[in-house]
């Protein structure tokens, strides 16, 4: 279109690439007539044949799908087993006999008979205390009994010759009795001073302050030479027997409660369960104790201050590395879960509260399925329903996944599965 007399410059540009157009293809036709015909036909052929091919090419090529790029994950078959579920605790340790050597009767100790700090036997003479005051009243007791002894055998002598006169006529029966009661008294006379003298000699024999039972005795508690007994300092020594040692230590009132939901009581021995609920304590130095404890208390009750109950543990300690009044960690065999589906805790996902996993069936899809859990183990976890042993689950990769995607799944390493064991 024209404008005042003139050519748009648009329109001048299609001209001009028009008559550039028209003398490329003069040239061209002149040089491609000058070929013979034959190679024409041949060249027109080999084009044709180079058309063809591209077409096809472009057409099977082109219209084939891109391989899919399936999501890698490794999967796991899953087991059951045996799971020991434990608690943990803070305990105290104790002597099985703790004793202590206390003085019985008054007087001024005179006498140590034992190294302190070294085993004792039961019945042997620890101490001495002055026995001169005991020894006399101890005598003096034994005196007043054979005054009585002697009394009682006269008594005995009258009546036996008033009788015989009572019967003749030759006595009356106020001598009778009047020999009776006196026979009888002098009797009770000797019988009190025989008690006396028990007595006496048991207070005498406290002189000799004896062990009550065996084990390990501390330093003394009295210096010799001071004035001890009832009225003044009584507590001579004390005796530990800590060959087997009481370990306690406090469950709360919510642990009672499961382990009577899982039908267990501690304390009392079940010949129906295959296991007995032990102890294990740990050392100062961070070592565990070699040797094992039976729970054989529990407290009936709990304390309403602390919301706790006592439990105690009997354990051997044949070597005294177990120091009473020591205070341990203490590690309880609480549950013994036979034939449980465990999974990795790592092949779970928390979300809103519920807890759910990746299955991968038979075809390779995965299924987002949500499980009960139960206790966690370690590095595992109990799955109480939602799950069958023998089934794959993801273990690895599930960032990737949603319900119901195709994946590729390959086994787990034995690296992984020792990790997740562990």
């Amino acid at each position: 279109m024209e404008n005042n007399g003139k050519i748009r410059p648009e329109k001048l540009l299609l001209q001009t690439y028009a008559s550039y157009i028209q003398h490329f293809y003069t040239k061209c036709k002149k040089c491609f007539n000058k070929i013979p015909a034959r190679v024409r036909r041949w060249i027109g052929l080999i084009l044709c044949l180079a058309v063809i091919s591209t077409i096809a090419l472009n057409y099977f090529l082109g219209n084939r799908p891109a391989p899919e790029m399936l999501p890698v994950v490794a999967v796991d078959s899953v087991k059951t087993e045996n799971v020991n579920i434990y608690g943990e605790y803070a305990g105290r340790i104790r002597a099985q006999q703790f004793v202590e050597i206390r003085a019985r009767v008054e007087g001024y100790l005179e006498r140590m008979l034992f190294a302190e700090g070294t085993y004792i036997e039961k019945g042997q003479t620890l101490f001495i205390i002055d026995p001169q005051l005991y020894q006399a009243r101890a005598n003096r007791a034994k005196a007043q009994l054979n005054k009585a002894k002697a009394q009682a055998l006269k008594a005995k002598r009258d009546l036996n010759r008033i009788r015989p006169l009572f019967e003749q006529n030759a006595a009356s029966q106020l001598d009778l009795d009047n020999a009776v009661a006196a026979y009888e008294s002098a009797t009770a006379d000797v019988a009190v001073c025989e008690a006396d003298l028990t007595q006496a000699e048991l207070t005498l024999g406290y002189t000799s302050v004896r062990s009550p039972a065996s084990g390990y005795i501390s330093e003394r508690n009295a210096d010799i030479g001071a004035l001890v007994g009832p009225g003044n300092q009584s507590l001579l020594a004390t005796v530990v027997k800590s060959d087997t040692v009481r370990i306690d230590f406090s469950m709360t009132s919510l642990e009672y409660l499961r382990s009577k939901a899982r039908n267990i009581n501690l304390g009392q021995r079940d010949s129906t369960r295959t296991w007995d609920p032990y102890i294990t304590v740990t050392l100062a130095d961070g070592t565990t104790y070699p040797y094992r404890g039976l729970v054989d208390f529990a407290d009936p009750q709990i304390d309403p201050k602390t919301g706790t109950f006592s439990v105690r543990a009997e354990m051997p300690n044949p070597d005294h590395i177990l120091l009473p009044g020591q205070f341990t960690r203490v590690k309880l065999l609480m549950d013994v879960r036979e034939n449980a589906v465990v999974v990795p805790t790592k092949s779970l996902i928390i979300e809103n509260g519920g807890a759910y996993l990746y299955v991968v069936r038979t075809n390779d899809v995965v299924e987002k399925r949500y499980v009960e859990t139960g206790p966690e183990v370690g590095n595992n976890t109990i799955i109480e329903r939602g799950l069958a042993a023998g089934e794959r689950i993801v273990i690895e990769g599930l960032h990737k996944l949603s319900h119901g995607m195709k994946v590729e799944a390959q086994t787990a390493s034995p690296q992984n599965e020792t990790a997740t064991e562990k």
